[in-house]
C-alpha cells in the first residue's frame, strides 16, 4: 500500500508539535471524509494515534517547564517575604 501515511518508524518523535497537530488535523479530515479502505482508514488511525501522542508528549512537556517556572517564582517570591 503506498498511502500518504506510511511513516518510517521514529521518525514521528522529530515532528514539532504543530507539525504533529497539523498532520493529525489532516488523518482526522481524511477519516471523517471516508472513501478509504479498510486497509486505509486503519493504516490512519494508527498513524492519528501515533501524532496524538507525540502532541501529548510535547504539551505535557510545556506544561512541567510551566510548572517549573511557576514554582521557581513562588520560591523566590517566598525568599523575598522572608528577607523583608
Amino acid at each position: 500500500m503506498t498511502s500518504e501515511v506510511d511513516e518510517t518508524p521514529g521518525t514521528s518523535e522529530a515532528l514539532g508539535y504543530e507539525q504533529a497537530r497539523d498532520e493529525l488535523i489532516e488523518v482526522v479530515r481524511r477519516l471523517e471524509a471516508g472513501g478509504t479502505t479498510l486497509e486505509e482508514s486503519l493504516a490512519l488511525w494508527e498513524r492519528g494515534e501515533e501524532l496524538a501522542k507525540v502532541c501529548r508528549r510535547w504539551l505535557d512537556g510545556a506544561r512541567a517547564r510551566l510548572d517549573a517556572a511557576l514554582a521557581e517564582e513562588a520560591a523566590e517570591n517566598a525568599e523575598d517575604a522572608e528577607g523583608r
